[in-house]
């Protein structure tokens, strides 16, 4: 049984890295472009919407996880819209609970212990990465947690296809007072900049003011 065990590719390699976490970091970066930017005003989340065959829908991209809470993701589509029902029931759960919506930090390390679970044992992690904007007490807020169920804050993210490719055109297009639409026309530029040219794009918006998450479709991004 040990044998077996040594053989099964679940664990640490001789580097100490948990290899079926990095094969599911390498599932994150074959996906959509997916970008999440935000100032103290407001938070965007955007990506991109791949071809499908002809005559088919395109599936959803961006989702609103509770009223002021909002996700998008890229890897495995199945792995991403099970995350996402993993975000919404634990969003509704505190509601029942608390009578309260739940905080963005809440939410977040819910599903960082969720996916934590699944590197713990002989199973496939999830292939997705999560990036979950909301406002709270504390303000607007921008996490992002891979599939090793890490959790990463800050004004900007990029997972999926060339993400660092991306996120260098954020980091160099990026002001603390953008307005949503400056932030909206940035984020379509890195998204189309990696993908050559103009591509079909969703947004999702969520303001300090407002503290309601809103996806926008841009269609193929013309307007």
């Amino acid at each position: 049984m040990a044998t077996e065990m040594g053989r099964m590719p679940f664990f640490y390699n001789q580097e100490g890295r948990l290899v079926q976490v990095d094969y599911a970091l390498q599932a994150v970066s074959r996906g959509s472009t997916t970008l999440g930017l935000k100032t103290k005003d407001f938070a965007v989340l955007s990506s991109q919407v791949k071809p499908t065959r002809p005559l088919m829908e395109p599936a959803e991209k961006v989702f609103v996880v509770d009223e002021h809470i909002g996700a998008t993701g890229s890897g495995y589509i199945g792995d991403v819209t099970t995350l996402l029902d993993q975000l919404r029931v634990a969003a509704q759960r505190h509601r029942l609970v608390y009578d309260e919506p739940i905080d963005v930090g809440t939410l977040s390390r819910n599903l960082s212990e969720y996916l934590h679970e699944f590197t713990m044992y002989a199973v496939r992690p999830f292939g997705a990465s999560v990036v979950i904007a909301g406002v709270d007490a504390l303000g607007v807020q921008l996490i992002q947690v891979d599939p090793s169920g890490t959790t990463f804050k800050g004004s900007a993210f990029a997972i999926g296809q060339a993400a660092d490719e991306a996120l260098d055109t954020i980091v160099k297009g990026y002001r603390p007072d953008l307005s949503v639409e400056q932030a909206i026309a940035l984020s379509s530029q890195a998204i189309e900049g990696v993908n050559g040219g103009k591509t079909q794009i969703e947004h999702g918006v969520v303001t300090a003011s407002a503290k309601r998450f809103q996806p926008r479709n841009n269609g193929s991004n013309a307007g």
